[in-house]
């Protein structure tokens, strides 16, 4: 597999206590802890994932 290309949301700035998503080509998403990105990935199913920021964009529209 090719190396994937993690990234972080903006609204981290310059912090190193988040987490990066990245696109996984055999599952849907990967997430990894910018503190401890020697220790691998999460991988996650394509429809895991999409339910997952459906959720979090219905929480974020609530407040």
């Amino acid at each position: 597999m090719s190396e994937l290309k993690f990234r972080k949301s903006s609204y981290s700035g310059n912090r190193q206590d988040c987490v990066e998503v990245a696109q996984h080509p055999e599952a849907g998403a990967a997430v990894r802890d910018t503190k401890h990105r020697e220790q691998g990935h999460l991988s996650f199913p394509h429809g895991e994932w999409t339910s997952f920021l459906r959720s979090v964009q219905r929480t974020h529209d609530a407040i």
